[in-house]
């Protein structure tokens, strides 16, 4: 099984142990991963309002390498899967606006035009899809974990683009969950509230609010853990846990895992092979690896 990666620029950077994670369980999964050669910033829900044909003809780009490479796409991103299947989208049903993509493209220099042939997914969606990856692989590290799972807004909606499950009522998270060994619990703020990174440099005081929200929410149902798909999301939710539990005055403080770190404690790995060491909060809560 093989995929064109696309990390994006949180795994390249703040969430680098998200990136050096991904690779190591991969590997172990019998997954292979070709990083897209030069890829470039999907633009992270933003750039779309400032020109939204650059931004389209940026994912075009992308999605062009990845079909000169002869592979679907991989992403772990929710934002970036969100980006470039919205790209893909618009270009498959507009070809006036397919055409006049592939002429800025030109124009760029760019040697591929696009085609529409690669498909993109998800790292969540593709381990639901293949549950035989797991076999024999899995120890019990994970065993008596309760283990509350936060998609996150953008993998989710809009049905018609993001469409691996009922983004109302998605359960791909928690099946992976049991798979691996934990236990999922349910919490109200699941699927509910967004985290807010999008929105913490505009509405600071609103978006601490709902991430402690939704950690105190995790932990009101007993859960010793949030494990999110996405890295933005376990940023946010990691990186501004303390502040988040001040604005909803609440005393919980658990563990916010990448997907794929926790897979990796389920398949032996320690927490500094995962990279657990470079998380901000609850570093000591953590009693797996």
């Amino acid at each position: 099984m093989k995929f064109a990666f696309f990390p994006g620029c949180v795994l390249k950077g703040a969430a680098a142990e998200a990136y050096t994670s991904m690779q190591k369980v991969c590997d172990a999964l019998g997954i292979e991963l070709e990083e897209i050669p030069n890829w470039t910033c999907c633009g992270a829900s933003h750039a779309q309002g400032v020109n939204d044909l650059a931004a389209l003809a940026v994912n075009a780009r992308n999605i062009s390498i990845a079909e000169n490479m002869g592979l679907p796409i991989l992403t772990v991103c929710n934002t970036c899967t969100l980006q470039l299947r919205t790209a893909k989208y618009r270009l498959d049903h507009d070809k006036d606006l397919r055409d006049k993509v592939n002429a800025i493209l030109k124009e760029a220099g760019h040697p591929y035009e696009y085609k529409g042939t690669s498909e993109i997914t998800h790292f969540l969606w593709v381990l639901d899809d293949h549950p035989e990856l797991f076999e024999g692989k899995v120890t019990d590290a994970l065993q008596g974990t309760k283990i509350a799972a936060y998609y996150g807004c953008h993998i989710l909606r809009p049905q018609d683009i993001m469409h691996h499950e009922d983004g109302k009522y998605p359960e791909s998270l928690e099946r992976l969950v049991r798979r691996l060994g934990g236990t999922p619990v349910w919490f109200d703020a699941h699927r509910k509230w967004c985290c807010g990174f999008h929105a913490q440099l505009a509405a600071e005081h609103d978006v601490l609010t709902v991430t402690g929200q939704i950690v105190d929410s995790a932990g009101r149902a007993g859960a010793d853990l949030i494990v999110t798909p996405c890295p933005l999301c376990q940023m946010q939710l990691d990186m501004y846990e303390p502040e988040g539990r001040d604005a909803v005055q609440s005393s919980v403080e658990i563990p916010i895992l990448h997907l794929q770190q926790l897979i990796g404690l389920a398949l032996g790995m320690s927490k500094k092979d995962v990279g657990f060491d470079r998380h901000i909060s609850a570093q000591e809560k953590l009693k797996i690896g």
